[in-house]
């Protein structure tokens, strides 16, 4: 981020996303997930189970009156499996 021509590392290091992953086949929630910056969709990554999943919609909702943090949902489905021959 560039404020009048320069870095601010402050503002930079509390981008955080916290976010809860949701099973787009079920629509329940599995686990809640910290990414240091906003996923893709399309983007693979491994749950705490250990199985690779990739993202296939992300919301993101309103705060809570007061709140500055804003729910970030994110669907996912499990990942191909990529077998070589």
């Amino acid at each position: 981020l560039a404020w009048q021509g320069r870095i601010v590392p402050a503002i930079r290091a509390g981008m955080t996303v916290i976010a809860t992953i949701i099973s787009a086949a079920s629509g329940q929630a599995i686990q809640k997930m910290k990414f240091g910056r906003m996923p893709r969709v399309g983007a693979n990554f491994n749950l705490e189970s250990g199985e690779l999943v990739t993202a296939q919609r992300i919301t993101v909702g309103k705060p809570a009156p007061g709140k500055f943090i804003s729910p970030v949902d994110i669907f996912v489905a499990p990942a191909p499996s990529r077998t070589e021959d």
